[in-house]
């Protein structure tokens, strides 16, 4: 019998179908990086200015698309997360729109100044801050 073919009853024969062209391109794009960017691409963060492995690259909206963001600029995950850990959509909206606003923050500043010596692949998990919620 061949591979991929089961019996279910007496003269009924259950052959897988085969895969659609359009599941095939969808699966092709869901592998590869985020948002478009071709592995080969170098790409830097715009809060650590380090270069960011292809597997690592994500994509932060200044604005929360919450809030009706549409521009994005490319961040490390373990950078990404952090801003998430550390503020809330109505905090970001307020006040941290920019990445220069970001980097001002004393609590992103202590966490850039740190992730700065670490390498380019690192990410390390994020804990959600407790003051999440308070300037």
């Amino acid at each position: 019998m061949p591979t991929g073919v089961e019996r279910h009853s007496p003269g009924l024969l259950l052959i897988p179908k085969p895969v659609s062209q359009g599941r095939i391109k969808r699966l092709q794009q869901a592998s590869r990086p985020h948002f478009g960017v071709k592995a080969a691409d170098t790409a830097v963060c715009a809060l650590c200015d380090r270069a960011i492995a292809p597997g690592l690259r994500d994509a932060h909206h200044l604005l929360p698309k919450s809030r009706g963001g549409t521009s994005t600029v490319l961040m490390h995950r373990a950078c990404h997360k952090h801003i998430h850990a550390l503020f809330t959509e109505t905090q970001l909206a307020r006040h941290y729109a920019s990445v220069e606003a970001l980097k001002a923050h004393p609590d992103m500043a202590k966490f850039i100044a740190w992730v700065k010596g670490k390498p380019d692949a690192f990410n390390p998990p994020a804990r959600r801050s407790k003051g999440k919620g308070h300037l």
